[in-house]
Formats: C-alpha cells, sequence, structure tokens
C-alpha cells in the first residue's frame, strides 16, 4: 500500500483508493492528492490492511479486483467488509457503463455513490468532498474522536513535517493515560505547548494545569513553592499555604526545566511520585495527592545523572515516556507554516495591512539557523509587522542577514537531496504554490514533480500565502 501523508495543522479529509489497474491509480493519487491524504491500494488485501491500520473519510472502490477482475464478487464484499469495519466511511464504487447493475448492487449494500468511468477528477473531487464531510459528521454525531493532526488543545503547536506528526501521534497515545512524560528539546522549541496539549487530550482536562518554572524560583523558596508549608513552619510563614502541587490536585503539574530542582527537593518529588501523598514544610501530616506530572528539560538529562547532579532513581520516575522537541534549524519544512501562522496573527492583532513576505526574507529565514527556534522566529515576525515600511517584507525587517552560506553537504546523496529541495521551494514561493507553474519553471513534468514533493514531504499548499508572483494553483 502507498500513502500520501501530508498534512497541515488542520487534517485533510482521508480517502483510500482501491484500483487494481496501475494507470488509473497514479492518476487519481495525482489528480487527489492536492485535497486529500491519498492511500493506494492494489488488492483486497492491500485494501484491507489499509482498513484495519487507520481510517477514512472516504473510499474509492473499483468493483472488478483480482481473482476476480470481470466480476464484481471481489470489490461487493469488499464494500461489506469496509462498511461493517468502519461504518463512518463514505465508499464510491468507480465502474463501467457495463458494469451499472452491480454499480447499484453496491448502492444497495451501503455505497455512499456511485461514479462512471473514465473518471473526471474534477467531478470526483466534488462527490469526495461531500462524502467526507458526511462521514466527520456521522462521527462527531456518535462521538467519535474527529480531531485534526494536531490533537486537541494543541492548536499553538504548529507543523506539518515528518516530526511534528510524530510528536502529535506520541501526544494522542500518553494522554489516555497517567504515565510520566519528560519532554527535551532546546529552549523555544515548544516544550510547555505539548504539556497543555497533553493535558487538554486527557481525562483531566476539565482539572487544574498548573505550570512551575523549577529554574526561576528561588532556592530557598522551592520547597515551600512546590509542597506548602505550615504556619510558623520558617521565618515569614504566618499562615498555612498550599504548594503548587497541592493546588493541582485533579490535574496536571507540569515543571518546566526540571533538571534545575535542588536535590532535597528531588528526594521530596520523588516521595510523591512513588507514594501519591506529600509532606508540607513544617507539616506532619501526610496529604494524599492525585496529579499526574509532566516535565521538561533543555538539558541532557541523562549526563545530568551520569555526573551526580539529578538523582538517578528520580531520572528513570520521569522518564517512563519521552518526548524529544526538534530545533527549528531540523524542521525547516515547517517554516512557511509557521511564518506565515505569526505573521496573519500579528498583522490582525497589531490591525496593520499584511505584507507578504519578500523572496529575499524567504530565502534568508530558510539559510538562518534559529538558535531560538520557533520562539525567536515568532519574535522577529513579530518585529517585521510592526516595523515594515515597504511593500513586503524584507530580510532587514526581520533583523536578518540577506544571505548566509549554508553547511557544505557530507555527501553526494545529501547535497542532491538538499538541491531539489531548494529548487522545489523556491519554485512554489515564487508561483505561490501553483505546481504547473513551478514544474514547468524547473523544467520537470507535473507528475516528477508531485513525486518529488512526497519524497521531500512539502505541501504545495504552504506556500500559496507567502509567495511573490504568480496564480494560485
Amino acid at each position: 500500500m502507498e500513502t500520501d501523508t501530508v498534512s497541515s495543522g488542520q487534517r485533510r479529509p482521508r480517502v483510500l483508493v482501491v484500483e487494481d489497474q496501475e494507470g488509473i491509480r497514479t492518476q487519481l493519487r495525482w489528480g487527489l492528492s492536492e485535497r486529500f491524504e491519498v492511500a493506494l491500494a492494489a488488492t483486497p488485501q492491500e485494501a484491507a490492511d489499509a482498513l484495519h491500520s487507520q481510517s477514512f473519510d472516504a473510499v474509492t472502490l473499483d468493483l472488478g479486483l483480482p481473482p476476480d477482475p470481470d466480476g464484481a464478487s471481489e470489490g461487493l464484499r469488499l464494500l461489506e467488509e469496509c462498511l461493517a469495519h468502519d461504518p463512518a466511511a463514505k465508499v464510491v464504487v468507480l465502474t463501467g457503463n457495463a458494469d451499472h447493475q452491480n454499480a447499484l448492487r453496491a448502492v444497495q449494500l451501503g455505497a455512499f455513490d456511485y461514479y462512471l468511468k473514465p473518471v473526471n477528477l474534477a467531478e470526483l473531487r466534488l462527490i469526495l468532498d461531500r462524502a467526507c464531510n458526511l462521514s466527520r459528521l456521522d462521527r462527531e454525531a456518535f462521538g467519535e474522536d474527529t480531531s485534526t493532526a494536531a490533537p486537541a488543545g494543541s492548536e499553538e503547536i504548529l507543523g506539518d513535517g515528518p516530526a511534528m506528526r510524530r510528536i502529535f501521534d506520541t501526544i494522542k497515545r500518553v494522554a489516555r493515560t497517567d504515565v510520566t512524560v519528560l519532554i527535551s528539546g532546546e529552549s523555544g522549541t515548544g516544550k510547555e505547548l505539548v504539556a497543555r496539549a497533553i493535558h487538554a487530550k486527557s481525562p483531566r482536562r476539565h482539572r487544574p494545569f498548573v505550570a512551575i518554572n523549577c529554574g526561576a524560583i528561588p532556592e530557598n523558596l522551592v520547597e515551600s513553592e512546590l509542597f506548602g508549608h505550615e504556619k510558623g513552619s520558617f521565618t515569614g510563614a504566618h499562615t498555612q499555604r498550599k504548594g503548587r502541587l497541592e493546588m493541582a490536585d485533579g490535574g496536571t503539574v507540569f515543571l518546566d526545566e526540571v533538571a534545575e530542582l535542588p536535590p532535597p527537593v528531588q528526594v521530596k518529588l520523588l516521595r510523591v511520585l512513588q507514594e501519591r501523598q506529600l509532606e508540607r514544610v513544617g507539616g506532619r501530616e501526610l496529604i494524599p495527592l492525585d496529579v499526574r506530572i509532566l516535565a521538561a528539560t533543555n538539558r541532557d538529562i541523562k549526563q545530568e545523572t551520569m555526573k551526580g547532579r539529578f538523582r538517578e532513581d528520580l531520572y528513570y520516575r520521569l522518564v517512563v515516556v519521552t518526548i524529544p522537541t526538534p530545533p527549528l534549524r531540523e524542521r525547516l519544512e515547517d517554516l512557511p507554516l509557521l511564518a506565515t501562522c505569526f505573521l496573519d496573527r500579528y498583522s490582525g492583532e497589531y490591525k496593520v495591512r499584511v505584507r507578504p513576505f519578500s523572496a529575499e526574507a524567504l530565502t534568508a529565514m530558510q539559510a538562518y539557523p534559529w538558535p531560538g527556534n520557533v520562539r525567536e522566529l515568532e519574535n522577529r515576525i513579530k518585529r517585521a509587522v510592526i516595523m515594515a515600511q515597504g511593500r513586503r517584507i524584507t530580510p532587514s525587517d526581520l533583523d536578518l542577514p540577506p544571505e548566509t552560506q549554508p553547511v557544505p553537504p557530507v555527501s553526494l546523496k545529501t547535497a542532491r537531496n538538499e538541491t531539489e529541495r531548494r529548487l522545489l521551494i523556491e519554485a512554489l514561493q515564487r508561483y505561490r504554490g501553483n505546481i504547473s507553474q513551478a514544474a514547468k519553471a524547473i523544467q520537470i513534468s507535473r507528475p516528477a514533480f508531485h513525486e518529488l514533493l512526497a519524497k521531500h514531504e512539502i505541501r504545495a499548499e504552504d506556500f500559496k500565502s507567502v509567495g511573490t508572483t504568480g496564480r494560485d494553483s
């Protein structure tokens, strides 16, 4: 089975194409992949495997499948299997004029619609749009999860590259449980956003989410801040006070920069994780505690443990599941989407006219190493929205050098891939995501351009609002 897994912050409808003729499969993939996530199956077994591995909003089904290509028995059997496995999936039967009766029979069995070959892609797209919309409404009516690629509560996490899709998938998996999660990554990569998304998707979402920056609290106050204190337990403790952990009872605690905790506090935190109860500073009563702990660090916490600066037993309690957040320089495929979203957000917030990025600004952003990651990108675009005076945002508006020499590639394969990727991005930027014009500009066919987009996991749609010339495709 082949799959196009290109997605955006808003998940596109998912369509399974079941067709034994390779030419038609390829035509449907090229014609549908700009609007839908497309998976291909050439045999009933491939289709069955796909249906059981993920959910689809719609299925296009050729009735004449092997081992009965001249009849409809396999196609009708697969139709019944699909509807039994996922009643919300809408099946559109593709058939020839000679097979009209079997198409009607398929509709009687529960197919959403049928379409006579040869295929007109524009008409088929309209049918699939309607089918996918009805599928979504059916799932919502029955309370099924129709969330986008980014799970609920992660609206601020932007990205559609492979690294971010892995993070979204992990969030969905761990949110259902109460396991402790350690989120690692450089400053500015969105660790707290990941933690908030896990909480928002969890059964605790209606209870408090308490974020604590362990590195921002003076060392002599950390213990009291986390665990609370009793009246008179130290100078200045005039009243009893609940700690942040106790205030989050029933909800989620996010310990940012957890590696900054002093050793005595690490001991007490370990006890909370082990015994699910705490003792306030100066108190003798053990207080039951029901919280989920999420932690984050921008250090190599394993190295901190090996050097004796972080307790090994606490380390193993925290790393039940780890989620590494990649630096922006390792997910540049997400940069056009991020830049456009920040540009739209702050243009609206500051009530200024939206100025598109110039080609030079886009090139400069792709070449810049982004040591401050997404936070730095956001702040530079915020500055540009306020300060830019020309018709387009330039590298100087972003306070970026107009040109930055890229790091030399380490191999011929790397050089080839980087060159292909750069040509694709530059062509899409210049022609605002218009695939036909972009393919013509770099002198390759439209199908070959689609194949390269799939290879490098680039979405043409992300460039429609950030280009310089041309018209939308």
